[in-house]
This record gives C-alpha cells, structure tokens and sequence, in this order.
C-alpha cells in the first residue's frame, strides 16, 4: 500500500501537470532551504537532499572540514568519522557526510513549504510560456472570464490567462462571460507575473487559419492562399490559387451550396468574404480583385521606384460597385494586389483621353493618329452631356478608343524606359568595377557634401561617376549641393585615381608585349623569307636551282611554315592564359639570344626531311592556313659584309621585265 508521501507526490504531479523530475527538484531545494534555515549554515557550503520516492525519507548531505577535534559540527568533522567513508580521508581535506537533522522545526518546515509553492509556481509559468510560444499564429479556444473597457481576459489551457485587446476585437461582435470563442494567439510576452498571452479575432491571419482548418485542400497543400485583405466585421477578400491541376480553388473553398465558406462567416459575425482567384497577370488579377464589379480595362504603369498604379475603367453604371460603400472596395482590392488603384468611368476616361491628347506633349503622336476619331468621341460626350441617350455602338467605339490611347502610351513608355536603361548600361560600361566598391569618404569629399550624396543614394564612387554621366542636374537639385560643392565633386573625381595594384599590372604587361612581340615578329621575318624560298623548291627539283639562287652555305637549313609553329614564338600564342606572362619572358630571352649564324647550322640532308613533313602535314591544314600560303613569291639572298663583320639578308623583287628591286634587311 503506498504512503501519504507517494499519494502526495502523485497529487501534485496530476495537478499541476508538471514532469516529475521538476517536482522532485523543488522538493529537494527546499530541503537545503530549510536545513541552512534550521541549521544556519553558510550559502557557501555545498549541501545535497535526496529524497526516496517509495518511502518519503529525505536525507541531507553537507559538506565539512576533517579535523582532529570537531569544535563546530556544522562544518567540521572528525578525523575518525571521515575515515568511516573515505579510508584514505587526510585532516585539513574536504568531504560530504550525511548531516540529516532529526527534527527540522516549525520555522524551517515553514519555509520548505513556502520554496516549495515558489518553485512549482515558477515552473509552472516556464512550462506555460514554453507551451504557448509554440502556439503563436495558432487558433486557441477559451472561456471568457470577465470583460472590462480593456478588453477580454480568457480562461486557457494550464490554467493560463489570455488577454484580448479591444483593437483586436471584431468591431459589433457582442460577448458575454462564460462564453467559449476561437482567437488567433498573436503574441507571448514574459514578465515577471508569468507569461502574457495576446489573442486576437481581427488579425487577417485568423482568417487564414480558419480556411486551413475548413478546406482540407489549403490544409493538404493542394491549393495555396497568395493574399488577403480584411476589415474586420465587415468585408475580406482572399486571393487564392491552385497548385495541382485539375482544383478549383474558388470553389473548394466555397464548398457544396457555399457549406464551408458560410461556417467562417458565421465564426466572423456574419463578415462577407469574396473569395477570387489569383492570376499571375497584374492586369486579370487587379479585374477580379474588383469583384463583382465589371471592368473594361487596366492600364498598368510603374513609374518610378515603388510607384504601381493601375488605371481601371468600368461601366459607368459598375462605378459605385467597384469604388463600394466609403471606398471599402476599392481599398481592399489595393491591399490584396499591393498596387494603388484609380478607377474611373468609361466616359470619364474619354474626357481625360481627348484632354491629353489636346494638351499633353507625349500624346501628340496619338493625336494624329486619332484625328478621325476625335469628333465622334466629342459628339459622343456631348450627347451624354446633354442627357440624350448613348447607343451600345457609340460606348463601344469610346471604349476602344481610350484602350488604344492608354495602350500605345503604355508601350511609348516603356519604349523611355528601355532606351534609359541601355544609356545606364552604356555609361556603366565605361566605368571600372572596381569604382563601385569604393565609397565616396575615400576620395576626399568633406563630411557634409559626402553625407547628403549617401542619404541620396549615393554609396560608391562608381554611383556618382555614373549620376554625373548620365544627368549632373539631378546631383545638383540635391538639397545641400549647389555649384560650389559641384565644383568640390569634380575636383575630387579628377583626382582621384583607382588603387594602382591591378591597373600597375595590366599597364606592366601592355609595355612588356611590345617588346617582345617586336622581337617576335623579327624573328618569324626571317622565317617567313626562308619560308617563301621553300615553296620555290617545291616547285622545282633541287638540282635546277641555280647557284646564285642557292644560299651562301649548302649546311643552312630553311624551316616551313609548319616547323615556324613549333618555335617559340609560335607557342606563345599556344600557351594557357595562367602561363602566358612565363611564356613572354622565355620568347624574350631566346629572342635576344637567337641570331643569323644559328639558323645555318643544319645540314642539307635536313631539308629533305622538313620538305617531307610539310608533304605529310599537308592534308591536316586548315583553310585558312592553305589561304597563308598564297602569297606573292620572294627571293631571298644572303651574303656576308665584312666590313660590319655579320650577314646581310639581300631580298629581291621582280618589277616589271627584267628588272630587279633590291632591298636590303639588316
């Protein structure tokens, strides 16, 4: 049979519906509460209480002093009873031994119970915070407890309390104490008297919660909910779309007759919901928005940064409907589509078409091509006017009217915009990136002058570079910036100069490619020349060349076009842009190093060879190369000049008849 202690414990744990190991960390803390109570120990002594669940015995560990002679038994303990725990204990060292007091007292039985309710209570609020934090943006049911010019305060879960504003009320709805309502569970607070819980029944998101949990296609993800826009207790529109096909999302969540749509509404004291259906299209999505007025047309312009108007314009008989009682319509039509609406009527549209058109320098060009159309829309108005009445033809021929006025500006503009857009990318191409990454304190600017440009949008030197290209007044109309401080600004961007790291390199390595394509292109000079007397030799055996056509020295070897490739300079054109600078200094240097007397060190016998691979590589060259080789043929004769002590390249050059053009290369 178990004892008071475990029917206790059970009890308490039923009640507050706490874990236990929470219950048990209370009971023993007011254990130690009340043995320093009672034994008036120091808050720097490590004391421990154990508690046995199955008999309800608590027993109190401390720690003391091992001493020869005990003076002070609360904190000190003999040498011989240490050892009785601990055989190695030593005197002067520290050790816990039972110290469990035969009677506690009334007083120190007091305050156990007292940290006993203080500990329970501050659990049981953690466990409620914890709880209802993961709550937030939930629906939550209460009961009403007591209404006061406030709000409402609603009995919950965990014995919680939930508070609920009067701006978070449904304006009309009428409540009365005792009565069980829905509210969505907005926010959790923590202060000191424990969690505070703010319900609301007008947030829109209450009524996004509700659709979950009557339409199981929102709740199983079949149909998605993009916007909604509500005034609580009197309209909502909700903008919903299907995200499988074959759904259809308005009517899923209308349900069979209107069943589930009529179950939020009366949960919403009878608010009216227009469910629509969202269209990636602005146009159709801002039409269907006005519902269950009818539109003609919707003229889109966003001019500007984050300026999205929409011209809508409706029957004149559809104008009250889609405006709606103080506007209501209208705005949460707004409010769904996140654009602001201008809705006019179809003969008001025609009246401010034919203004534009007389007045207005952009739609000049539609005037012209309006001009025989002009006079029937004016006769038009002036019937209407004049109260006669207006054929379906005559509103028909208005309405195309103002739809291709408002059109064809639509599309001039964005015909401005491109065009601006391309100037942007023009003026920005001119700029380096790495301007864009400056920002403008480091060009010199005084504080002031930099201060109004950052709060303009000015962040880098690169944003001021291109604002001066593309218009310097709109820097000037700046409030703060007048000519002296535009004078400030230029001086400081003609001094101002990007970091010389990266530039230093890029200019490096423009100086050092001349020198060494110089060297180059002496270099394949010469192996051009030999190249050109090889074709002769093709063309003719190498016993028909005559003696003064042959060179100085019967050891030069004559490289082809094929052999050029495989110097060095050839392979520099070859090599990865990683080992291209490597590449230059080698052609560098073996360019220097290179000379006349190296190229006649081969033998004659070589000559069949390299003639031999030109045959083989023959069919393997490209176009293009077979195109390099039809070139005018040149005769090349070398001779050595002793007076400058090296060998001259003597090129001669057939005229005209017999007569030869020397020209001499050094």
């Amino acid at each position: 049979m178990k004892n008071e202690f475990v029917l206790a414990f059970n009890e308490l744990l039923e009640e507050k519906q706490l874990p236990k190991d929470i219950i048990i960390g209370a009971l023993e803390y007011a254990m130690v509460s009340a043995y320093r109570k009672a034994e008036n120990a120091s808050n720097a002594q490590h004391i421990e209480a154990k508690i046995d669940l199955q008999t309800g015995r608590v027993t109190i560990y401390a720690e003391k002093e091992i001493v020869e002679t005990v003076q002070d038994p609360r904190t000190e303990v003999s040498l011989e009873e240490a050892r009785k725990i601990d055989p190695e204990a030593k005197i002067g060292g520290m050790i816990v031994v039972e110290s469990t007091p035969k009677d506690f007292g009334r007083v120190a039985a007091q305050t156990a119970r007292q940290v006993i309710q203080q500990r329970i209570r501050e659990a049981e609020r953690d466990a409620q915070l914890q709880y209802y934090k993961r709550q937030v943006g939930e629906i939550v049911s209460g009961m009403i407890q007591a209404i006061n010019q406030t709000g409402l305060t609603l009995g919950l879960e965990m014995k919680a309390e939930g508070i609920m504003p009067r701006k978070e009320m449904i304006p009309g709805e009428r409540y009365r104490v005792h009565e069980r309502i829905r509210a969505l569970l907005l926010e959790v607070k923590d202060t000191g008297k424990g969690p505070q819980i703010i319900l609301s029944r007008a947030h829109r998101n209450f009524l996004r919660r509700l659709l979950e949990n009557e339409v199981p296609e929102i709740y199983h993800g079949m149909v998605e909910i993009r916007s909604i826009a509500r005034e609580p207790g009197q309209r909502s529109k909700v903008a919903v779309a299907a995200l499988q096909a074959g759904v259809d999302p308005v009517g899923a969540c209308v349900g069979m007759r209107g069943v589930r749509i009529q179950a939020i509404v009366r949960e919403l004291n009878d608010e009216k919901i227009d469910v629509i259906e969202w269209n990636p299209d602005p146009a159709v999505y801002i039409a269907k928005a006005l519902s269950p007025a009818r539109v003609t047309g919707v003229y889109l312009s966003n001019r500007g940064k984050g300026t999205k108007t929409a011209t809508v314009v409706v029957p004149e008989d559809q104008l009250s409907l889609a405006i709606g009682r103080d506007g209501q319509n209208a705005r949460l039509a707004a409010r769904l589509t996140s654009w602001r609406i201008d809705i006019k009527s179809l003969p008001e549209a025609a009246v401010d078409a034919l203004n534009k058109l007389q007045k207005e320098p952009e739609y000049a060009v539609f005037g012209e091509l309006e001009k025989d159309v002009i006079p029937q829309i004016e006769q038009i108005l002036n019937k209407k006017a004049e109260g006669r009445p207006v054929t379906p033809e005559e509103y028909q021929l208005m309405s195309q009217f103002v739809d291709r006025v408002e059109r064809g500006i639509l599309r001039q503009r964005e015909g401005y915009i491109q065009a601006e857009e391309e100037r942007q990318l023009i003026a920005a191409a001119n700029i380096p990136d790495e301007a864009f990454e400056i920002p403008l304190e480091d060009i010199g600017l005084p504080l002031r002058y930099t201060t109004l440009l950052n709060g303009a949008g000015y962040l880098s030197v690169g944003d001021l570079m291109l604002q001066l290209k593309l218009d310097p007044n709109k820097i000037l109309a700046l409030e703060g910036i007048g000519a002296k401080a535009m004078a400030a600004i230029e001086d400081a961007l003609s001094k101002f100069s990007l970091p010389a790291t990266e530039v230093a390199e890029e200019e490096t390595q423009e100086e050092e490619q001349p020198i060494v394509e110089e060297a180059a292109v002496e270099q394949v000079g010469e192996f051009e020349r030999e190249t050109e007397v090889v074709e002769e030799v093709e063309e003719a055996p190498l016993s028909e060349i005559t003696k003064e056509e042959r060179l100085p020295s019967q050891e030069n070897v004559i490289e082809t076009e094929e052999v050029l490739e495989e110097t060095p300079s050839a392979e520099m054109a070859l090599v990865d842009e990683k080992e291209a600078q490597a590449a230059q200094q080698e052609t560098q240097e073996e360019a220097e190093e290179t000379s006349l007397d190296d190229l006649f060190k081969w033998s004659p016998d070589q000559i069949e060879i390299d003639l031999s691979l030109v045959a083989e590589d023959e069919d393997e060259e490209t176009e293009a190369d077979k195109k390099k080789k039809k070139k005018k043929k040149k005769y090349v004769e070398y001779e050595y000049d002793p007076d400058q002590a090296a060998t001259i390249a003597k090129k001669k050059r057939k005229r005209s008849g017999e007569e030869w053009d020397d020209e001499w290369n050094l």
